[in-house]
Order: C-alpha cells, then sequence, then structure tokens
C-alpha cells in the first residue's frame, strides 16, 4: 500500500524516469571505463564487452550499490541554506536531466566525460539559481577542477612507466613466452591486490587503507598469484613468441575488465541514483536530509539503466577510447587497466580528486607516449580535453535552467 501511495507521486515517478535516463547516460558513457582496452586490444569482441558489462554493471549497482547515498553529491552545496523541500525536488530533477543530456551529447560523438563531473555541475547550476553564489562548497568545486589536471597526469605517467616495465622484463627478453610466465603471474596478483582493495575501499565503505588491503586485497591478490601461476605452466606453441606473450595478455585483460565492471557498477550508481534518493526521502518524510537510506527496488532501476545504456549506447566511447587515440595491443591494455586501478586507489586513500574516467584516457596517451609523440591521435585527445572542461559548466548552466522553469511551473 505504502508503494502505491509512492507511485501516485507525479514527483516521485518524474525523478524515476530521469534518474534512469542519467543511469542510462552512465552506462553508455562510462562502459569504456572497463570495457575499452579490451575492445581496443582484441581480446573480446564489442558484442561481448556489452554482454559483460550490461551484466556486471547491472550485479555491482544492485548488490554492492551504496545502502546510503549522499544527497548532494561530494556537499558540493550548502544543503543548510535549503528550507524548501520543492527545492531539493526541483532541484534533483533539473541536475539530473541536465546532466543526463550532456552525457546523451558526449556519448552521441564518443567522447568519455566524468559522470561525477556532469552531476556535480548539475547541482551547482540548480544552487546559484536558487540561493547565489555563497551556497556553492567552492573549495569541493576547486578539488574537481583540479582533477581535469591530475586525473590524466597521474594517469599518463604510471601507464607510461608500466608498459616500459613490461616491455622490458618481458617483450624485450630472448624468450618472452617464459619471461611472460615467469612476470604475469605476478602482474596479475598485484593488480588483483590493487582493484580488490579499491573495491573494497569504494563499495564497503572503508577508510582504513591498511584494512581494505589486509583483509580484501591481498587474499585476492595472491589466490589470482597462484592461479594464473599454475594455468601458465602448460606450454604455449606459436610461432611468434612475441605474439604468444600478448596472448597470455590477452587473457588476463578480460577478468580484470570484468572485476572493474562490476566496481565501477557498485560505485558509480550513485550519481544516478543519488537525486533519486534525495526525492523519495520528501516523499516519504517531508524533509530532505543529508543521507537517504535507498530501497534496493532504486538500486535495480539505476543497475537496469546503466546495462541498458551500455548495451545500446556504450559502444560508441568505447571504440574511441580503445581505438582512437592510440593503437593498442594486450600488453597495453593491461598497462592501462593496471595504471588506472592503481592511481584512482592511491588517490583515494590520499584523499585526492581524481576521475576515473580521466584517468583511463590519460593512462591510454601514457602507453602510446611510451612509443613516441606520433602514436597519439591528437585532434581526438583536443575534442576529450574540450570537453572535460565545458561538462561542468555545460551541466550547471542547462540545471539552471531547467530549475527555474519548474520553480516557475510549480
Amino acid at each position: 500500500m505504502r508503494m502505491i501511495e509512492l507511485l501516485s507521486d507525479p514527483w516521485l515517478l518524474i525523478t524515476i524516469a530521469v534518474g534512469f535516463f542519467m543511469a542510462w547516460a552512465i552506462g553508455a558513457n562510462d562502459a569504456a571505463n572497463s570495457m575499452s582496452t579490451a575492445v581496443g586490444a582484441g581480446a573480446i569482441t564489442p558484442r561481448q564487452a556489452v554482454l559483460i558489462a550490461g551484466v556486471l554493471e547491472f550485479t555491482g549497482a544492485y548488490l554492492f550499490g551504496k545502502s546510503v547515498t549522499e544527497t548532494v553529491r561530494k556537499g558540493i552545496i550548502d544543503v543548510s541554506q535549503i528550507n524548501d523541500p520543492n527545492v531539493i525536488v526541483y532541484g534533483s530533477v533539473a541536475a539530473l536531466f541536465a546532466a543526463s543530456l550532456w552525457l546523451l551529447f558526449a556519448s552521441k560523438f564518443g567522447l568519455p566525460v566524468s559522470t561525477t563531473h556532469s552531476i556535480v555541475g548539475g547541482i551547482v547550476g540548480y544552487g546559484i539559481v536558487y540561493a547565489g553564489t555563497s551556497i556553492v562548497n567552492w573549495g569541493r568545486l576547486a578539488q574537481v577542477v583540479a582533477s581535469w589536471i591530475l586525473s590524466p597526469v597521474f594517469g599518463a605517467v604510471v601507464a607510461f612507466v608500466v608498459i616500459k616495465l613490461i616491455s622490458r622484463t618481458i617483450l624485450q627478453q630472448k624468450d618472452p613466452i617464459e619471461s611472460a610466465k615467469k612476470w604475469v603471474p605476478f602482474w596479475i596478483g598485484i593488480t588483483f591486490v590493487i582493484i580488490g582493495s579499491m573495491f573494497y575501499i569504494k563499495v564497503m565503505h572503508e577508510d582504513s587503507m591498511l584494512i581494505a588491503v589486509t583483509k580484501y586485497g591481498i587474499p585476492i591478490g595472491t589466490g589470482a598469484f597462484l592461479i594464473s601461476f599454475v594455468l601458465l605452466r602448460r606450454n604455449f606453441k606459436t610461432d611468434d613468441p612475441y605474439l604468444g606473450a600478448e596472448s597470455i595478455f590477452k587473457k588476463v585483460q578480460v577478468p580484470i575488465s570484468a572485476y572493474l565492471a562490476l566496481s565501477h557498477g557498485a560505485n558509480d550508481v550513485a550519481n544516478a541514483i543519488g537525486p533519486v534518493a534525495a526525492v523519495y526521502t520528501v516523499a516519504t518524510m517531508g524533509l530532505a536530509g543529508m543521507e537517504v537510506p535507498v530501497p534496493k527496488w532504486i538500486l535495480a532501476m539505476g543497475g537496469l539503466g546503466i546495462a541498458v545504456g551500455v548495451a545500446t549506447y556504450g559502444y560508441k566511447v568505447m571504440e574511441t577510447v580503445g581505438k582512437k587515440i592510440t593503437e593498442l595491443t594486450n600488453t597495453r591494455g593491461f598497462s592501462i587497466n593496471f595504471s588506472a586501478a592503481s592511481v584512482v586507489l592511491i588517490a583515494s586513500a590520499l584523499g585526492l580528486p581524481i576521475s576515473t574516467t580521466h584517468t583511463v584516457v590519460g593512462a591510454v596517451i601514457g602507453v602510446g607516449l611510451a612509443r613516441g609523440v606520433k602514436a597519439i591521435n591528437k585532434e581526438v585527445v583536443k575534442d576529450i580535453v574540450i570537453s572535460w572542461f565545458v561538462t561542468v559548466p555545460v551541466a550547471a548552466i542547462v540545471s539552471g535552467i531547467i530549475f527555474k522553469i519548474l520553480m516557475i511551473a510549480g
């Protein structure tokens, strides 16, 4: 009976619909974070990537999505200045719709942009229209701006170093396959320590890096090391030892990409359902608090939206990141995933503002630079960087306009 009453609230229904649209847009754009390198390196086909990402993004969102979601993403505005519940409702709808439109536009042109920055821009836009610039936490917004620079630079530097290490220890050796058998288990173990710890921190809300690494990262990494060590003992028959070494990394890319997709669904579903949770609180309690318990059906809605977005439109951004910036091989694709996960984990531990999308793109550029500047498609990179810098302003302006219209109409 309670659910029927809630679903009879027109603004809740509108917010759910717009929230689903936002989740779809996240799937369409952010699928590239986990799957683009595997597709670009030929480890899996685009169709396989869509299927794997869709299933795991939904699973991550539904099973591990945040049970408590911030109504105002990362405290970007001072919610204490809002004393009218309708402002939360109209603002949430405006922020979601503006962010979704921008993500749709970016996805259409294959531009990988940050979904977090998009929703932050939307929240800033309606906040300024409602209460002026004093409502904005400019310190937090400055962190967002800093991430435009920090994320790609860190991603590029780490990826450059990693691909050079892999090249020197494996590809440049007399017997690349034997060298790969020796070193790949080590790389796999370290990789799963990193992404396992990152998953535990982001999804289980663990603040201690030490606990995350010892309780979750090291056991998973040790298991991955032992399994890969045993599997790589078999013989690899190939006429080209370099292709043989690449084929080993090809098999590694798929589980790592799948794990990253699971983690992404668990973490970034909050960008879509956070504002929905805020309106849900207004509908159930008559006010919006800073923390909102999120029912499973809202998590499922967000997860389904992400999965549908991956399946219907995710290929465009995957193609840009995986194929258009620089040519990828399996060792390069592995280096990108390893580097991006490492940078995001370390930055989270240090409290540095980092965008996963920007880090992945930076890592792609880094492995390209390892072969020289000419290996980079500079025109594509220029378009991507421009799209990053206009994300927050565009989302803010569109959100402010929508919010003003809703306030007048309401």
